[in-house]
């Protein structure tokens, strides 16, 4: 999922502050491992691993250093151990051993693929579950990273491994505090997020809900390339968070042959071309104009040799838009065109073409989303959590509200003040998600985002009276 976010302007002053609380207390500390991110010394102007913003320790305290530890060591290794979707063997196992040693009870293999479900029960009351996603992206790393992924081709340039850390980090914290909470924590990682698959396997062929309680909330963040230390919210009222997304397959059939001869043959490698080009007019031609909607060919995969024509051509595209009725009118919109071109070019063959995955906008509950947000901002302080307009980034994490589940999502900075700077002052811009040079300076981010979902959990988690009794520590 790639975060493409408009913030407000106080994004801009928060990341020139060099780390401070808008109160002027130093947002830095000393932490645990704190030499062991960016090849060994965090940046200058970036708070260290266990720093957090004064308002935090007000709010929880600071983070133990034994759990950011943990936190941290387990992103490191995630990062330089990535896995595409439907390949998150080892991811899953990280996060099973880690959630068992947590306290939770640990469900391998859930909707029959490498979904992982930990509960951790602590008596009656909210059911609140905790999403993390285990996938990463065919992205050669070029970040020059110490801890730079080990796997040719493969790369977690979206940040799951950090959401990944920080959820274990938010599940310790509230292991560790059973006597101040009740009710029950529901901790879902979920596989192939990228190919908009994993929840909705999780829900139907796993039977989440079913098996583990219908969740009377459920939590997710993800990382933007926002200032690190930062949180960002979709203000009241605004439009979708995210946008809605059909991906489809289409292939071109043609009638391979000999590159000389091109009389004899029907060439799928012109038909895609034209077709690509095609597709790129059908988002203006199929929505008004001020109706946001992309539609993006992301792959196009034909022929091995140049003296041969290839008999088939295949088109990968996924078409976005914040309205089920754009969806739908620039989905046939982009079939009409791969029909179109096949026909026009003789193809032998009428094209194939076939919706793999479709996830509706993402909506926040309003009640929902502005108890986190108080919450956020008690733990940072106001000028920390941001407001963001609606992405054209999709996320299938929108399945989790099926039947009328609350969900809150929220966007976590990741971007060091240096590099920051340096994008606004006209130099290189800072790598979005998805790109080859994505990396979070997990020094400031890692704190913030366990922190925001442990704070976020424990406002719908039920507070137990003062001198109630906990069930553990």
């Amino acid at each position: 999922m790639r975060c493409v976010v408009v913030t407000a302007a106080r994004a801009t002053r928060n990341a020139d502050d060099d780390g401070h609380t808008e109160g002027g207390a130093p947002a830095r500390a000393d932490g645990p491992a704190a030499y062991a991110v960016r090849e060994g010394t965090p940046p200058a102007d970036s708070p260290r691993p266990g720093a957090t913003p004064a308002r935090a320790g007000r709010a929880d305290g600071p983070l133990p250093r034994p759990v950011l530890r943990s936190a941290l060591e387990l992103y490191l290794d995630l990062h330089a151990h990535p896995e595409l979707s439907g390949h998150e063997h080892r991811t899953a196992g990280r996060l099973a051993a880690r959630l068992t040693a947590l306290g939770c009870t640990v469900t391998r293999s859930v909707g029959g693929g490498h979904g992982v479900v930990g509960v951790l029960d602590n008596g009656p009351g909210p059911v609140v579950l905790l999403r993390t996603e285990l996938d990463a992206l065919p992205v050669t790393e070029a970040t020059g990273l110490a801890y730079a992924s080990t796997a040719p081709g493969v790369m977690h340039a979206c940040g799951h491994d950090l959401h990944i850390a920080a959820l274990t980090g938010a599940v310790a914290l509230l292991a560790a505090s059973r006597d101040a909470w009740r009710g029950t924590l529901l901790v879902v990682g979920q596989p192939e997020e990228e190919t908009l698959n994993g929840a909705r396997s999780l829900l139907e062929e796993g039977r989440l809900y079913e098996r583990f309680g219908v969740p009377d909330a459920v939590l997710a963040q993800h990382a933007a390339p926002l200032p690190a230390g930062t949180l960002a919210h979709a203000p009241a009222g605004g439009p979708p968070l995210m946008a809605g997304s059909v991906a489809v397959e289409a292939v071109l059939h043609g009638r391979g042959g000999h590159a000389a001869t091109p009389h004899l043959n029907v060439d799928p490698v012109l038909m895609a071309a034209a077709t690509v080009l095609r597709l790129r007019t059908a988002a203006a031609e199929a929505t008004a104009p001020a109706e946001q909607a992309v539609l993006t060919v992301g792959s196009v995969r034909a022929g091995e040799r140049g003296n041969v024509t290839p008999d088939r051509a295949e088109l990968s595209l996924t078409v976005r838009a914040f309205t089920e009725g754009a969806l739908d009118r620039l989905t046939a919109a982009a079939e009409r065109v791969v029909r179109a071109e096949a026909a026009a070019s003789g193809a032998p063959r009428a094209p194939g073409f076939t919706v793999t995955a479709r996830s509706p906008a993402l909506v926040p509950d309003p009640e929902l989303t502005a108890r986190v947000r108080g919450a956020h901002e008690q733990l940072l302080g106001p000028g920390r959590v941001l407001d963001l307009s609606g992405s054209p980034a999709t996320e299938d994490f929108p399945h989790f509200a099926a039947g009328g589940v609350p969900v809150a999502y929220w966007m976590l900075g990741t971007t060091g003040a240096g590099p920051w700077r340096t994008a606004r002052a006209g130099g290189d811009p800072v790598p979005p998600n998805h790109a080859p040079g994505f990396a979070p300076d997990v020094g400031a981010a890692l704190p913030v985002g366990i922190g925001a979902l442990a704070a976020a959990a424990r406002q719908v988690l039920a507070s137990r009276p003062a001198g109630g009794r906990g069930t553990g520590s």
